[in-house]
């Protein structure tokens, strides 16, 4: 990020801008809507210039920029369609302090002015550093269809509430007040009666939230999916966006984790196989902590929590301190691997089934049906099988299964540096040791990658041995 976001006082303060051309009208439609006071500087302006300084709107002064102009303006703009004059005026304005924007022309300028979608008080910045102004047009015509036009109004009279609502709690009771106001009880009341039933309705959710109980706790044991964010379900996101903790494992990809709220507690509570591991009864004993305190605890597990991830021993603390919960299911990893090769779980005619399991267990290697699962046609779904390999090949080829029957391994499954690794069950082991595989990767035994996935877009990189 080169260009750090803020939103500056301008209220009372000068703004100067240099320019009375197209250049300086685009820019002052903007800065009109704005209480800062303006100045523009120019021999020639257009006539919706001089309107604006006629009705009183700003003040404009029908000559070049000289040396203390802009003295004490918080922001100034070179906007007068001349890279010679712009460098001129650019160089007075920093020189009396400001902070300056030449338009068209990023690498002089301190500053840039985003697009900005307005629903006073409430102000959406887009900016995406120069590179695509019209990426940010589009973004910007797509919030203006999807926020409402009472935004403003209830972000307004919600704000002369404030001092009421801190009645409440601070953290989880009050923002929970807040959000019931902006998203549910505040647009209802806005249809039914207007502004008028705005604050009546405040009074009476406010009530409401103070007869609650502000001490009650929660967990949401919530899924992240594969890695992948677009791939994380609406009803995650809105768990992580209302989490005051946040305690994950391992795998939760730092592109998940950045959508919790910046406010939230993060607790990193990882487990690897075969390496460092925060003990099961400290992960129980944090979740039931932080929730007797009366936090919102997401406990985020990558793929879905209920496949192998330890979730019956975690809510099972949690049923013995009394603490309220609710699981989130999340896309588990054979479901995005299976769909990086183009392949599906099961097929008529091959598979009736599929098994999930697992490559190791807290005993170590994990046994299972092996002589089921050799039979001719069968697909298992191998979850931290990369250490176990060896062991699966054993005994399946121990029962029957044909050394040539395909597997295929994917590390990162739906990330940007997945890797597909096809080979055979004879070779699975060398294979996985000469790909030298360092993320997660899961194992389908029975699936080959088929040929067509590859013309589909794809983050995967297919490994050939």
């Amino acid at each position: 990020m080169k260009h750090f976001p803020i939103f500056v006082a301008v209220e009372g303060r000068r703004i100067v801008v240099s320019g009375g051309g197209e250049a300086a009208l685009a820019k002052l439609r903007l800065l009109l809507k704005t209480e800062a006071r303006i100045t523009v500087f120019a021999e020639d302006a257009l006539p919706e210039i001089a309107e604006f300084a006629r009705v009183g709107r700003l003040t404009l002064v029908r000559r070049a920029m000289e040396p203390g102009d802009a003295t004490c303006a918080v922001l100034f703009y070179a906007a007068n369609d001349d890279d010679a004059e712009d460098a001129r005026v650019a160089a007075l304005a920093r020189a009396d302090g400001a902070l300056v924007n030449w338009v068209d022309n990023l690498e002089q300028s301190q500053f840039i002015t985003p697009a900005i979608v307005d629903r006073d008080p409430v102000t959406v910045a887009i900016g995406t550093e120069g590179a695509a102004p019209v990426l940010a047009r589009a973004i910007k015509a797509d919030l203006e269809e999807r926020l409402p036009r009472a935004l403003g109004t209830l972000a307004r009279v919600g704000k002369a509430f404030r001092a009421a609502a801190e009645a409440l709690p601070m953290g989880r009771a009050r923002r929970a007040f807040w959000s019931d106001f902006y998203f549910r009880t505040g647009p209802q009341a806005f249809d039914e009666a207007g502004e008028d039933a705005l604050t009546p309705a405040l009074d009476s959710l406010l009530d409401r939230h103070l007869a609650a109980r502000a001490d009650e706790g929660r967990v949401s044991f919530v899924g992240s999916g594969p890695g992948d964010p677009e791939l994380l379900t609406l009803k995650a996101r809105r768990a992580l966006h209302e989490a005051d903790v946040v305690i994950h494992d391992r795998l939760v990809t730092p592109e998940i984790l950045e959508l919790a709220r910046r406010e939230a507690l993060i607790i990193d509570a990882g487990k690897e196989g075969f390496g460092p591991s925060t003990p099961q009864a400290e992960i129980d004993a944090l979740i039931v902590q932080h929730a007797l305190t009366g936090s919102h605890v997401v406990r985020l597990k990558s793929g879905d929590p209920t496949v192998f991830g330890r979730l019956d021993e975690e809510i099972e603390a949690c049923e013995a301190a009394g603490v309220a919960f609710s699981i989130v299911p999340g896309i588990t990893s054979a479901s995005a691997a299976v769909a990086s090769i183009g392949q599906s779980l099961t097929r008529r005619g091959r598979n009736a089934s599929v098994r999930f399991i697992t490559g190791h267990d807290m005993k170590g290697y994990a046994d299972h049906d092996w002589r089921a699962l050799a039979r001719p046609g069968e697909v298992a779904a191998i979850y931290m099988g990369k250490r176990a390999a060896r062991f699966v090949q054993g005994r399946l080829m121990m029962h029957g299964a044909a050394p040539d029957t395909p597997v295929s391994v994917i590390e990162n499954a739906s990330r940007p540096d997945q890797r597909t690794l096809s080979t055979t069950l004879a070779a699975l082991p060398d294979d996985i040791a000469g790909a030298d595989l360092n993320g997660p990767a899961l194992i389908l035994f029975g699936l080959a990658p088929r040929a067509a996935a590859a013309l589909a877009p794809s983050f995967s990189t297919e490994i050939a041995l």
